[in-house]
C-alpha cells in the first residue's frame, strides 16, 4: 500500500518548494516514529535526510576524484616526509 504525502522542502535561505511524493506506508510509519522521537515534522525530518545523503554523495564523489588524481599522478617517493614529524598518535 503507498501513502501520498505533500512535503515543503526548503531551499537555501529564499524559498519552499512544497513538493508530492508516493512513499510505502512502512517506511512512512518509520518516518513518524522517528519525527516524533526527534521531536520535529515529518517535512523536517525528511529534509535533514535528503541533506544528509546529498552531503554524503558529494563526499563519495570527492573521494572518487581524489583516487583518480592520485591515480593520474601518483605521489613521489618521500613527498609527504616532512609531516612526518607532525603526526601525534597518542601515548601508548
Amino acid at each position: 500500500m503507498w501513502c501520498m504525502m505533500w512535503i515543503g522542502i526548503h531551499i537555501g535561505t529564499h524559498s519552499v518548494k512544497t513538493i508530492q511524493m508516493t512513499i510505502d506506508e512502512r517506511l512512512l510509519k518509520l518516518v513518524d516514529k522517528m519525527s516524533r522521537a526527534r521531536k520535529t515534522t515529518r517535512s523536517a525530518f525528511i529534509r535533514g535526510a535528503l541533506e544528509t545523503e546529498i552531503r554524503r554523495q558529494r563526499i563519495h564523489e570527492d573521494e572518487i576524484r581524489h583516487v583518480e588524481g592520485y591515480i593520474r599522478k601518483p605521489a613521489a617517493r618521500g613527498e609527504f616526509d616532512v609531516w612526518l614529524s607532525e603526526q601525534d598518535w597518542g601515548a601508548p
